[in-house]
């Protein structure tokens, strides 16, 4: 049993040591495809504030603004880890409205037809803006070298200490 305890913990602190790569290929890749897609609207302006009207969304200029900016520096924060969970919560926010009005039928598929879901717009940013906003940018983010300047832990929970075996598996004896 202890040899079985010692290969689990090698192994959850092997698997936790992908977690700030992973989260700073998901920012860096995320983040620049957000960046361009807030580029791109900014460069049309004209053309989002109409889609947003034909949405029925309320004050659409504004809001086309605003959303369009909320890509562009949003992706560059998401992507460079800094105010991560913050622009994630946003970003998070406003790939579900684009799924609820623009996506609708997709949104209403979740369980009849996956594929349809997944394979809406706003689906991937959905997911990696998540993936930032629950377990935060990672060690390779700015976030967590300023939190180490000013002395405070980047993460309040330690993902990589593994849990003891016999807590979160029960395995009978015999």
């Amino acid at each position: 049993m202890e040899r079985i305890q010692k290969l689990y913990e090698m192994f959850v602190r092997a698997a936790g040591s992908l977690e700030s790569p992973f989260l700073l290929i998901v920012r860096l890749y995320w983040g620049w495809q957000m960046m361009q897609t807030g580029w791109g609207k900014l460069g049309d302006l004209g053309k989002v504030t109409n889609f947003f009207a034909s949405l029925g969304i309320p004050a659409p200029a504004v809001n086309a603004y605003f959303i369009s900016g909320l890509e562009f520096a949003g992706g560059i924060l998401l992507a460079i880890g800094l105010g991560s969970r913050v622009i994630a919560f946003l970003l998070a926010a406003d790939m579900a409205v684009a799924y609820y009005l623009a996506d609708h039928e997709a949104l209403l598929s979740f369980f009849s037809d996956p594929g349809k879901f997944s394979a809406a717009a706003p689906f991937t940013f959905l997911v990696a803006s998540l993936i930032v906003l629950i377990f935060g940018p990672g060690k390779l983010a700015l976030d967590a070298i300023i939190a180490k300047r000013s002395g405070r832990r980047p993460h309040p929970v330690d993902a990589t200490r593994p849990a003891p075996l016999q807590d979160s598996v029960s395995i009978p004896r015999l």
